[in-house]
């Protein structure tokens, strides 16, 4: 970028990790967004647009500039500074790829101001190398189902468009950091165990892709890897998982670390399990989000969008 007046847009999803069996390696992008409005500045400075944003430093320690000036430095470029407006939709520390957002954010916003001219494959590795695993860096970079691996010498994601099916995300009033989460996982697994959870996965996977949502919901309830361990961390989520089969959802799973839990529900059925879970859960958030096919998006801004982004900050 060169010129001062010009006025840039990131947009990111949120995602949701996991499905149930596919641990750290299956991703699905949902229609909650974290945005960058910014332009060159003298000095970095960041605004929040958001009561989620307002707890984060305001000059270049915030965790997206660092991320940013990480990401130039790995080709060589120093970064000229920015001021950043920040707004977010989407809740932190829930499960619902915050940390990996902001980091998708701060590699797209080296890419527009260090015109580094990054591949989505490219930004995939960079986010994949932050975030440690490619689920919830590779839903929020493509859009729609990401199915990875991540090493440190390599990292392979395809990606899907998921059409047909609605997605309900239970939202608690509280948070639960992933290193918590991560802490009550064991170390290892017997053989016998690992090899149900990896056919779990597959199936998982062959299901989406064959649109046989009543059989993904099956695999949801099937994991080995994660969500028996996790169970005490969320209560709420065996009582979640009889209210929505009960109401005739497809299936339920804890939402990546959680504490969220996300359910699949065909159309006809969306309303009544919104209904009931509300009713059962008056203190939670009870969304239906729409699946984000497109990922990441960065725009140069018109001269009408910058007077409505006036418009906001007033």
């Amino acid at each position: 970028m060169s010129a001062d007046s010009e006025m840039f847009l990131i947009r990111v999803p949120a995602s949701t990790a996991n499905l149930g069996p596919g641990f750290d390696s299956i991703g699905l992008a949902l229609g909650l967004y974290l945005e960058v409005h910014g332009s060159l500045s003298d000095h970095w400075e960041v605004i929040p647009l958001s009561e989620e944003m307002s707890v984060f430093p305001g000059d270049d320690s915030n965790y997206i500039v660092q991320i940013a000036k990480k990401t130039a430095a790995s080709y060589g470029k120093e970064l000229s500074p920015c001021r950043l407006y920040v707004s977010s939709e989407i809740p932190l520390a829930r499960g619902l790829g915050s940390s990996a957002s902001a980091i998708v954010a701060g590699i797209e916003l080296a890419n527009l101001v260090g015109e580094l001219h990054l591949s989505d494959e490219e930004k995939n590795r960079h986010a994949s190398l932050f975030e440690g695993h490619p689920d919830n860096a590779g839903a929020s970079v493509y859009g729609g189902l990401v199915v990875g691996l991540h090493t440190e010498e390599r990292t392979d994601v395809l990606s899907f468009p998921i059409e047909g099916v609605k997605v309900i995300a239970v939202i608690p009033n509280f948070e639960l950091l992933t290193e918590d989460s991560r802490n009550v996982l064991p170390n290892s697994l017997p053989y016998k165990e690992a090899i149900n959870g990896s056919a779990a996965a597959n199936v998982l996977l062959a299901g989406i892709l064959s649109n046989d949502w009543n059989l993904v919901g099956k695999m949801m309830q099937n994991d080995r890897f994660h969500q028996p361990y996790r169970a005490e961390l969320v209560p709420h989520l065996a009582q979640i998982e009889e209210v929505v089969l009960n109401e005739g959802a497809y299936g339920t799973a804890l939402s990546g670390a959680g504490p969220t839990v996300l359910c699949l529900v065909s159309a006809e059925k969306a309303g009544s399990v919104i209904s009931s879970l509300t009713e059962i859960f008056p203190d939670f958030q009870v969304k239906e989000l729409q699946i984000d096919n497109d990922g990441s998006h960065t725009a140069i801004l018109s001269e009408e969008e910058k007077k409505e982004l006036n418009f906001i900050k007033s």
